[in-house]
């Protein structure tokens, strides 16, 4: 489960930094500064999934803090695109279901390392 939720996170990353290139080369409709804000983002979420997966201390908030961060910016592009809350809420629910699976998988006793004898 860890690993799903590890590439989920990285989906969610390249779908973000995928879309500010996009955005980029044609033709902006955000500025220049929110483009950049999410490919910055982006690859701050990526590190974080490799913490999530390794299990680092920290590691699930600072994903969190980096899907945060992606979340405000597609809140501000949605004010500039007008397209509403509806996609707002998906990215909200992927989020969450993202942080739960990383969640519940870090914290389950089957995957946990046993210490050798």
């Amino acid at each position: 489960m860890l690993t799903a939720a590890t590439i989920g996170m990285l989906s969610y990353a390249g779908y973000s930094a995928g879309w500010a290139a996009y955005d980029a080369i044609t033709g902006p409709r955000l500025e220049w500064w929110a483009d950049v804000a999410l490919v910055v983002f982006a690859v701050l979420l990526a590190m974080g999934a490799f913490f999530v997966r390794v299990r680092l201390p920290g590691g699930l908030a600072f994903a969190i803090g980096a899907l945060l961060g992606l979340q405000g910016l597609a809140v501000h592009a949605a004010a500039h695109l007008g397209t509403g809350l509806t996609p707002q809420l998906g990215r909200g629910v992927v989020a969450i279901v993202l942080v739960t699976i990383a969640h519940t998988a870090a914290s389950s006793p089957s995957t946990r390392r046993r210490p050798d004898s």
